[in-house]
């Protein structure tokens, strides 16, 4: 629901194939046939893909599918068509994909916040949760992204944590009957958010209680916001449920900035291993390059990315 006052089209350019046969020039890759075996389930956005694969959606996921990469990530799925969401959950199911987060809508009032304690407000996050069960049966979805919305500045930082604590509960309720989990995100979009840092979020999600309510950990966000990327997600791993990743600065795929994300993932990759988790990790960036060369560019990113050793 509660994410960004408007859902971000999917990221332009996307994927092809590169490494493959022969010895290749220097500083020039190769085309890549089959398959790729990561070991994190990635999980892409429609329109990443769309110069190799088209812009039809299931084209997309085929795409998707044969480069290797076994999630989905579709911020805008509560706008799609009931139609096709259904269709969606189905080619999901047939390659073997899992779908990963969409955003619970605020219904079209863009200045909802839940930290104002208003009973409006309120109202508006538990029909979007209620909306989101249904939506989530149609493509086999577990997670949905929620931010809380702005600071409420004439209330105590306390009093607004309370409020947001007790929608979140109410929220909860709708959603674990159906083993359904929303996640809350931190932002670093604007100094007007609420949400903020991910010890806040963990914080409000041990206040919460449910396993319906769980911390949506966004590298690049959290880059931005705090750094010391490894030492906060041990600090919160027991309430994270979900990851997204983007380089900083930037927000484009990994290699592309400061972030070492083949120590991250790696450091990800083996708590996993030794707690029996997994998670989706969201591709929640754009491309460094235009076109199909940028879609090369990104499925390579990843590759070297994922060729971490434990």
């Amino acid at each position: 629901m509660f994410r960004r006052d408007f859902v971000k089209s999917a990221l332009t350019a996307t994927s092809a194939t590169l490494m493959g046969g022969a010895a290749v020039a220097a500083n020039q890759a190769a085309p890549m046939t089959g398959k790729h075996t990561f070991k994190l389930a990635y999980a892409p956005h429609f329109g990443m893909f769309q110069n190799s694969a088209g812009k039809d959606p299931i084209d997309q996921l085929k795409f998707m599918a044969d480069m290797g990469f076994t999630a989905l990530e579709d911020n805008g799925m509560m706008g799609r068509p009931v139609e096709l969401q259904t269709k969606i959950g189905e080619t999901l199911a047939k390659l073997g994909m899992t779908m990963g987060v969409f955003v619970v809508d605020k219904g079209g009032n863009s200045q909802n916040t839940l930290a104002a304690g208003k009973q409006a407000h309120v109202d508006i996050f538990l029909d979007g949760c209620k909306r989101a069960v249904e939506v989530a049966k149609r493509c086999n979805a577990k997670w949905m992204t929620v931010v809380p919305g702005d600071f409420e500045r004439n209330l105590p930082i306390g009093i607004q944590t309370g409020h947001v604590i007790d929608a979140l509960r109410r929220g909860a309720e709708i959603l674990a009957p159906h083993g359904l989990t929303m996640v809350l995100e931190p932002l670093s979009d604007s100094p007007n958010l609420f949400l903020q840092t991910s010890d806040q979020t963990y914080e409000i999600c041990r206040a919460v209680n449910s396993p319906a309510c769980k911390i949506l950990f966004d590298i690049y966000h959290m880059q931005k916001t705090e750094g010391h990327i490894i030492p906060h997600i041990d600090w919160c791993w027991s309430e994270i449920g979900y990851f997204q990743i983007g380089d900083n600065p930037g927000r484009k795929e990994p290699t592309t900035g400061e972030i070492n994300y083949k120590n991250v993932f790696k450091h990800i990759y083996t708590k996993m291993k030794a707690n029996n988790q997994n998670f989706i990790f969201g591709m929640e960036h754009g491309n460094s390059k235009p076109g199909k060369e940028g879609e090369e560019a990104l499925i390579k990113a990843y590759v070297e990315s994922d060729s971490f050793t434990v």
